[in-house]
Parts: structure tokens; sequence; C-alpha cells
């Protein structure tokens, strides 16, 4: 199982090369690839996005949320932000549902090593 973020769909969908690219492919064969609600969200949010990628987009499997992820998610934040380091809240909402579900995370946001540092997210590469 793999989780994908926004960056590396992005990427996957305009056709880009990668590592992200190849793994994201690879997740999709298996039928091992999930998204995060914040990632839905924030792919659905762009204005110009075909209603086809729209269709394909809103298929995949959804990461759940369990009790207590919010307070986790907040916590996780917090850590990152005591150490100076740079922590959007979706990406903290983005990590968080990695590490409960104990998933590696496809990203080219270099933002996420800030996660991966203060705790368990697994990020690929």
């Amino acid at each position: 199982m793999i989780a994908v973020d926004t960056s590396s769909m992005i990427s996957f969908f305009e056709g880009k090369k990668g590592q992200d690219v190849d793994l994201i492919e690879s997740g999709l064969h298996a039928s091992a690839l999930f998204l995060s609600p914040p990632v839905l969200t924030e792919l659905l949010s762009d204005p110009v996005l075909s209603d086809n990628v729209r269709n394909i987009i809103s298929q995949f499997p959804m990461l759940a949320i369990s009790d207590g992820f919010w307070e986790r998610a907040g916590k996780l934040r917090a850590r990152v932000l005591a150490e100076g380091g740079k922590a959007k809240l979706a990406d903290a909402l983005i990590a968080q549902l990695a590490i409960d579900h104990n998933i590696l995370l496809v990203t080219r946001d270099a933002d996420f090593k800030n996660f991966e540092r203060v705790s368990k997210l697994k990020l690929m590469g």
C-alpha cells in the first residue's frame, strides 16, 4: 500500500517522469494506491481540472480517519513547528494519515521531510 501526495499525483497526470510516478504506476497496477481526504480536496480544487481526471481521482480508495486523528495530527504539526520547520496544515493531515496506516507516502514535496524527522513517517527514497 502507498499513499500519494498532491505533488506526485499532479506530476503523474502531467506525464512527468520520476521515482514517484513509477511508484504510482506500480500502485495502480497492484490496486495498492490510496489518497487521503486532504489530497483529494487539493486535487479537486483545481478550477481547470478536466472532468475525466476528476472522475478518475474520485474513484481512488481513501485512507480512513480513525479516532484521535485530529489530536495526533495537531501534535505532529506542533513537533515540527517547535523545531522551526515548515508545517502546513494540509501536509500535517496527509503525513498523519500515512503514519496511522503505516504506509509509504509518495511525494515530491520536500516539506514532508520535516514530518519524517519527528515521527515514524515513511517517505519514498
